[in-house]
């Protein structure tokens, strides 16, 4: 009784914090204070102090409320005057631990976003199982006990040396059995990211924090979705490069801007790795808009047209404001590709737009 009594606390402890998040899931994607207390399956969130509500017993000698000496409205003996510090204690703050799984689900509900379809067959095949068969051999910490004696009683009577007034049993090396791994096949659905971002010198700090931010809430909603998601990156001013994570988001570069060397990289990244056929592939792209000249744009949107829209599933991009950018970009994206529903485009000012940015990014499913 005592172990439901907790497992029901809990319960309603996750209840209670699950709430919080979701009413400040805002403030939270604005801050990217989670960003930096993430692991592998879960992250650190600072919540005020939270008690469940309980009844407590006291002395109640007296009765009524404003016990003592003194009129209505007079100060309080020893109260501080305004400005002056206090004796009290502050708010404090816990830290909880969220899964990122859960962390999908407020945000999925919260911008009511639609479960993805893989689109085509998209299925690999993955090993998974159980310890249910049997084997020969294998380590003494799977030996099974009771196929182990019953193999060692089997041979002794076979051979007469079991004795039933004195019935020892003792199992040799031929007697061990062991706990297998009878392994089946599985469908997996797999999906790519393949991250690009702007550093010429108009990207500032500001810009990438935003990008850094927005690709986190992306990929904790994508790997909701699909059970293996590969992730790449990939900058650019005038040339392309692919890094790991860490260099994508503190790159500090200058110089020029030419977008399609990032599509480039981008289209022969998809076609070495992630054939449509088995993959669901989702470029994003994350710019101030400003391009080195209007024939690389076209070449961009031929890029897009002819190699990079056939093989994913949608491609992303995203306008971030900044003070020394154009903004140029997304308008030609918007024209060229206005009746492409695999296009989409946002404008991001500022931090408060990155929920509205993932809505229009992820709401349609694809």
């Amino acid at each position: 009784m005592s172990v439901r009594r907790i497992d029901q606390d809990h319960t309603r402890f996750r209840q209670i914090v699950r709430g919080k998040v979701k009413q400040d899931l805002k403030r939270f994607v604005s801050s990217g204070e989670l960003i930096g207390k993430q692991g592998q399956k879960y992250v650190t969130i600072p919540l005020p102090q939270i008690t469940l509500p309980k009844f407590r017993f006291g002395q109640n000698q007296k009765q009524g409320v404003g016990q003592g000496e003194g009129d209505e409205g007079q100060e309080a003996p020893g109260q501080e005057a305004a400005g002056q510090p206090g004796e009290e204690a502050g708010e404090h703050t816990i830290e909880v631990d969220v899964s990122l799984e859960d962390l999908a689900k407020i945000l999925g509900e919260e911008l009511e976003l639609p479960n993805i379809e893989p689109k085509g067959r998209q299925n690999l095949r993955a090993s998974a199982g159980r310890y249910t068969g049997i084997s020969r051999n294998g380590p003494m910490s799977l030996r099974h006990f009771k196929r182990s004696f019953r193999e060692a009683l089997k041979r002794q009577i076979a051979s007469g040396t079991y004795d039933p007034e004195h019935p020892v049993v003792v199992p040799i090396r031929d007697d061990l059995r062991f706990r297998s791994l009878q392994t089946r096949e599985i469908p997996q659905a797999s999906a790519a990211i393949v991250y690009m971002m702007d550093v010429s010198g108009s990207m500032g700090r500001e810009q990438k924090e935003i990008v850094r931010i927005e690709a986190f809430w992306i990929d904790t909603w994508l790997r909701h979705q699909y059970e293996n998601l590969q992730v790449h990156y990939i900058v650019h001013d005038a040339v392309a490069h692919e890094v790991d994570q860490h260099t994508f988001f503190h790159l500090r570069e200058s110089g020029g801007t030419k977008i399609s060397s990032a599509y480039e990289l981008c289209l022969q990244l998809i076609r070495d790795k992630y054939p449509a056929h088995e993959w669901n592939v989702y470029p994003f792209h994350f710019s101030d808009g400003d391009n080195w000249s209007a024939r690389d744009t076209e070449h961009c949107v031929s890029l897009l047209q002819d190699g990079v829209l056939p093989l994913c599933n949608q491609f992303c991009y995203g306008q971030v404001k900044s003070a020394y950018g154009s903004g140029q970009f997304k308008k030609d994206l918007d024209v060229a590709f206005k009746n492409e529903e695999k296009v989409v485009t946002t404008d991001i000012q500022d931090r408060d737009g990155i929920l509205p940015s993932i809505k229009e990014f992820l709401g349609k499913g694809r």
